[in-house]
């Protein structure tokens, strides 16, 4: 079975996670001080960017896992499944952070921890469709095949770090919060190989046709 059709169903779930995130924007009703008031709401500003900006990367570094897909079996479907059902979740802790992040200690920090456990089983599914790939590599173009152990770490080190955002819940929300931002900028900072060698493959693919 080729990637195609499974490609098209995951930009589905993203662009749907990515429109479901601002449907929970402030839209204060009967307002007599709008500005205030929408400034007032600064915390779901705060959870809608952090969690833009992290479904966005993680599209970005799935896209590129999956250019390297030739193929897929039932099991890599599973995987996928599971990964998505993870991404569709993430407005729902998000908006829940926006309410909650400053009404008190205590339920910013069960809010601080929902979101970084939602997040790290979200990491962990993406790690673990890497790791799936990794250990079958005649699903994947062989050019690409030696950057997914490094993908692999790479995800799995991105997604534990949510474990310290879930500990740091319980002495500082705030700083919780922080951690899971810093998840987004690891990502875009350390970039995945497998893009520029599929880029690279097909290149020397073009060059070996226009000599021939």
């Amino acid at each position: 079975m080729g990637p195609g059709r499974l490609q098209a169903l995951i930009d589905g779930v993203f662009a749907i996670a990515l429109t479901l995130l601002v449907l929970d924007l402030p839209r204060p009703e009967g307002s007599t001080h709008l500005g205030h008031d929408l400034l007032h709401q600064w915390p779901a500003y705060l959870a809608y960017l952090v969690s833009f900006v992290t479904i966005g990367i993680i599209w970005i570094e799935h896209h590129g896992m999956m250019s390297a897909v030739r193929s897929i079996n039932r099991r890599f479907l599973e995987r996928t499944l599971v990964f998505l059902l993870l991404v569709s979740v993430i407005p729902w802790p998000t908006a829940i952070a926006a309410d909650y992040a400053d009404r008190g200690f205590s339920q910013a920090r069960v809010a601080a921890i929902l979101y970084a456990a939602t997040m790290l089983l979200m990491g962990l599914s993406f790690a673990w469709g890497w790791r799936y790939l990794t250990t079958h590599p005649e699903l994947v173009a062989e050019p690409a095949r030696v950057a997914f152990p490094a993908g692999t770490r790479r995800a799995v080190v991105g997604g534990l770090v949510y474990l310290a955002a879930i500990a740091v819940a319980a002495v500082s929300p705030a700083a919780s919060f922080s951690i899971d931002a810093l998840v987004a900028g690891y990502f875009a900072l350390s970039r995945s190989e497998v893009p520029g060698l599929i880029y690279q493959s097909a290149q020397s693919g073009d060059a070996d046709g226009d000599g021939s």
